[in-house]
């Protein structure tokens, strides 16, 4: 079996090669400037003329590319998407009607959202971890003491200059004062993101004013959509994981893995971004606690932090995320948190506890290990898809 496999950079793509060499399908790697600038004749040649003469059965990507699927249609082939972005702008072109579609989405209330709407092309497939790879990876003990820790957290804070919620600069007050008591509920409410719902049409205007984003072409996306997934989810995750973090490192010994200074962290060791593959599972590994705080326009899915977590044989403390309940128990094979007293009552407790945590990070490894590989995924789309 012969497939075309979209060389666009993304974590998990080496695992996901090897899950192909494993069942045994021959893969051609292919990329082209253009894979974004839709509509573009230069990528539609260029995909033709791959397409044409070979015997491909299907094609496959992380992430929905709406030209590549349009390809698909032109060639007779199937296309296979594993969605692993929430938000992801091209899920709403019309393309994704196009029936050579075979798109999976991690975040279960994504999928319920297009499969409400009759969209009949879109399947809930959750992420997963490449456990062989992350047992057989070894470290010296003086690269373990490095990164040793408590507790530690791996990802960005948002806290870049000049995000897109913060160069609003000329709202008006009361958009303001809307805006900022929105987003102060939401950090208050885990399990459900009501901020595209409240944003009234007066809201809408008033940030289109202040800044006016380009709708994708085709693209049936709303505007309150896209301020609440792009601009205000991530000005709240930012918020919240400063909140949680400042807490977290003020009370017990923290590492931090990210790519900005932390100035307003004064507690917390910022260690820098790390490496997806060579380093990050051995900072998993080597911290008794790894916290999940996950960025807030996943509405349920569990995001890759934690599966990466999990495979790797790490301890993982979350924030509440409703599909991880499909999957494994609270309290043997991971916790979670709902605010930050319970944050740091429960750091404080399995700090206390060192072997009931190392039993339930083997629980976890176990379970990802039986059932939620990368071979077990791309299985269950070809299943799905019906190539054999």
């Amino acid at each position: 079996m012969k497939a075309l496999f979209l060389d666009t950079p993304s974590f998990g793509k080496k695992d996901m090669i090897s899950a192909f060499e494993q069942c045994g399908i021959e893969i051609t790697l292919f990329y082209h400037d253009a894979i974004r600038d839709y509509p573009s004749q230069a990528f539609d040649a260029y995909f033709d003329s791959l397409a044409v003469g070979e015997s491909y059965s299907f094609v496959y990507s992380f992430n929905y590319y709406p030209a590549v699927s349009n390809g698909c249609m032109r060639n007779g082939l199937k296309y296979l998407a594993f969605v692993y972005d929430n938000p992801l702008l091209s899920l709403y072109s019309y393309t994704m009607i196009n029936p050579c579609n075979y798109v999976f989405l991690f975040d279960k209330t994504c999928y319920e959202t297009f499969a409400r709407e009759g969209i009949p092309t879109v399947y809930y497939l959750p992420l997963c971890a490449n456990t062989g790879r992350l047992s057989q990876m070894q470290l010296s003990d003086q690269q373990a003491s490095i990164l040793h820790s408590d507790v530690s957290f791996v990802g960005s804070l948002y806290n870049e200059d000049h995000n897109l919620l913060d160069r609003m600069t000329d709202l008006d007050d009361y958009t303001k004062g809307y805006l900022d008591a929105i987003m102060n509920a939401q950090q208050k409410v885990n399990g459900y993101f009501f901020v595209e719902e409240v944003l009234t049409p007066s809201i809408v205007d008033a940030m289109k004013r202040s800044l006016e984003y380009k709708p994708i072409p085709g693209g049936t996306e709303t505007p309150a959509y896209v301020y609440a997934n792009f601009f205000l989810a991530r000005k709240i995750t930012a918020l919240e994981r400063q909140r949680l973090l400042y807490a977290v490192s003020k009370a017990f010994q923290t590492k931090l893995y990210t790519h900005q200074p932390t100035p307003s962290l004064p507690h917390i060791q910022n260690m820098g971004a790390v490496d997806y593959y060579e380093v990050m599972p051995h900072v998993f590994k080597q911290s008794k606690i790894n916290l999940n705080i996950t960025l807030r326009s996943i509405q349920s899915g569990m995001p890759l932090r934690a599966w990466d977590i999990m495979g790797a044989g790490g301890f993982l403390l979350s924030n509440y995320q409703a599909d991880f309940f499909d999957f494994f128990t609270p309290g043997e094979d991971f916790d979670y948190f709902d605010g930050a007293e319970d944050l740091l009552s429960k750091i404080e407790y399995y700090l206390s506890h060192e072997k009931e945590r190392m039993e339930i990070a083997r629980n976890a490894y176990q379970k990802v290990a039986e059932a939620h590989t990368y071979r077990h995924r791309l299985s269950a789309m070809l299943q799905v898809a019906d190539i054999h």
